[in-house]
């Protein structure tokens, strides 16, 4: 099993910081929110995303995946009462002049080694496609 640590504490009424190795990320957590820092909802998209693009640098070299840069967007849609996500959708962009048949492949092993995504997966609906950019 690995092990994950993260330590956040409050700095005032506009704001938290948290703290994992050496790295601080400053938290929204003002009542009336912030433009400077990320709020909960999207602290947890980027994660996934993070865990997108991770994914994708994890699979490359094991595919011989031919990849020049990835982008990927986020959406979550939020209910109020009890509040909670009732849906995730992203799409993931890709710069490759692989196959659609290899595109599917990459997507396919994104989601399926992905410890964030799949542990969303079985909390909210994850929807979504892996496309070429531009395309």
């Amino acid at each position: 099993m690995t092990e994950y640590r993260v330590a956040a504490r409050r700095i005032d009424a506009h704001g938290s910081l948290a703290r994992a190795k050496a790295a601080e990320v400053v938290l929204d957590t003002e009542l009336a929110g912030r433009q400077d820092a990320m709020n909960p909802v999207e602290l947890l998209l980027s994660a996934l995303a993070a865990c997108m693009l991770k994914g994708i640098e994890r699979v490359i070299p094991m595919l011989h995946f031919q990849l020049s840069g990835a982008e990927v967007r986020l959406e979550a849609l939020r209910q109020d009462a009890p509040p909670k996500l009732t849906l995730i959708r992203y799409e993931i962009l890709v710069d490759s002049p692989e196959t659609d048949q290899r595109l599917d492949l990459l997507h396919r092993n994104i989601l399926k080694y992905g410890t964030i995504s799949n542990t969303l997966a079985a909390a909210v609906p994850l929807e979504g496609t892996l496309r070429r950019a531009g395309g």
